[in-house]
């Protein structure tokens, strides 16, 4: 789309010459002007696409892949490593890979010598550290999908090798990307709220995605994959860490797996959802309503392109996968509530709160300073100033990011992809917002987050 705003009223809007004073606004009511945020695109595509390998072809491989099929001139997929046939041949055929480029493991793609400039790991989360290794091994700049890995040490060692072989790790906290948060961060680092005192952080999972993804879904089992604070709200901690600007310190953390639990299955409920459960109607988490009649959340099957064969094949999955079981019936593990305490530098402490009963996903934050307050909805944003008693609420709806904002989390997903490129096109890891080296803190304080939660201890980050 052409943008409809020149760069200067992009600029203004922005506040980028925050100066003085920010635009007018009335004393603290209800009535205000709405600013949206635009982020003017300074990065020129490379002179050449960077050629990529994705191993792993699901949704994430999917999403950092389809930036290729939009901005063909900046990424070209040249490989793929999908063990689920069905998922390779699609990948295949979207970026019109050749057949000695398509791989079933991971592992075969290292068996042959370097022969492209990048590899995108979106593989499941403890299948990120043997890829990665082998790709620095190799020379390969990577773009690696969040969690790092489920073990300290593991996201430790990657940590050493990329510095060791010089070569570039971007970790996908595509959160730092969205221009909702770039934003954020930048006023409450400009000293538009005075100095920050504290911050309260929610991240509502909402109901049926908790169902999905952490009790049928594949990060159902902590154990087989990673504790939900990380495998979920790894994200959360990073943003903390990102817009406070100061090294964590401390940490102390509680929650559990309260609800999706055998104990609290209605009565006479079978182990799946098709089974004919008596309490379907009423229940909220009905696999039959969630995925067959609603058509939500099915982007985990791979049905068929014909629309008249998508339901068949739906109720083949509900009767042969986990999406079809009982939420209360599962072998899960993942805790459905999680808060946690943490202190940072210089004395600024933060409250995260994980909660999978919400009607709504997104973020919620509230930053606390010593001149203001901000608080906003991931969506739009107000900023309170007690020195003049006015206020400003930018809004999300980013006109120069028309073609990011679609791509996932706020236009962050697309943006990271576009940072990754132009960091590795121009050999200079520097101009990465989200480094392995930036990113590492976050997972350590989600180690010692679990530490914390289990033992019942305050725990130190050291890094």
């Amino acid at each position: 789309m052409k943008n409809t705003t020149s760069r200067r009223n992009a600029l203004k809007l922005m506040g980028l010459a925050l100066g003085g004073s920010l635009l007018p606004w009335e004393s603290f009511s209800n009535t205000n002007e709405v600013i949206p945020i635009l982020m003017p695109d300074d990065i020129k595509p490379p002179s050449r696409p960077v050629t990529a390998i994705t191993c792993g072809a699901g949704s994430r491989g999917n999403v950092y892949g389809g930036y290729a099929l939009n901005f063909p001139d900046q990424l070209d997929i040249v490989g793929v490593a999908e063990p689920i046939a069905i998922r390779n041949e699609r990948y295949t055929q979207k970026h019109n890979i050749p057949d000695e480029n398509r791989f079933h493991t991971w592992e075969e793609v290292f068996k042959r010598p370097k022969f492209a400039d990048a590899i995108i790991i979106t593989t499941p989360d403890d299948l990120h550290y043997g890829p990665c290794m082998e790709a620095l091994k190799l020379g390969y700049d990577v773009l690696l999908e969040k969690p790092i890995s489920p073990s300290e040490r593991e996201c430790r060692d990657i940590l050493e090798l990329a510095e060791k072989s010089g070569r570039i790790v971007a970790v996908c906290h595509v959160l730092r990307y969205a221009p909702y948060f770039v934003k954020m961060r930048e006023l409450m680092q400009s000293g538009a709220i005075g100095q920050i005192i504290s911050m309260q952080h929610m991240e509502p999972i909402d109901h049926i995605h908790m169902s999905h993804s952490y009790v049928r879904g594949n990060w159902h089992n902590s154990a087989a994959t990673t504790p939900i604070i990380l495998a979920k709200s790894c994200h959360d901690l990073d943003i903390m860490r990102w817009m406070i600007g100061k090294p964590a310190k401390k940490i102390q953390a509680f929650g559990s797996l309260k609800w999706f639990k055998k104990e609290n299955a209605p009565a006479g409920a079978p182990p799946r959802c098709s089974d004919g459960c008596p309490a379907e109607k009423e229940c909220p988490y009905s696999a039959m309503k969630i995925y067959y009649e609603r058509r939500s959340w099915t982007y985990v099957f791979d049905l068929p392109t014909e629309k008249e064969k998508q339901g068949d094949a739906i109720l083949h999955y509900l009767k042969t996968t986990n999406y079809g079981r009982c939420v209360y019936q599962m072998d899960n593990d993942q805790c459905d509530h999680y808060v946690s305490t943490i202190e940072f530098e210089d004395g600024v402490t933060a409250a995260f709160s994980m909660e999978a009963f919400t009607p709504w996903g997104g973020r919620r934050t509230r930053v606390m300073g010593s001149m203001g307050f901000i608080e906003g909805d991931m969506d739009r944003f107000t900023l309170y100033d007690f020195r003049t008693g006015k206020k400003e609420t930018l809004e999300a709806n980013a006109i120069d990011v028309e073609n990011y904002k679609h791509s996932g989390h706020g236009g962050g997903d697309w943006r990271l992809v576009a940072n990754w490129i132009h960091a590795v096109s121009k050999h200079d890891p520097t101009l990465l917002t989200s480094t392995i080296e930036a990113s590492i803190e976050s997972h350590v304080m989600g180690f010692m987050a679990e530490k914390s939660r289990l033992e019942g201890t305050v725990e130190k980050i050291v890094m």
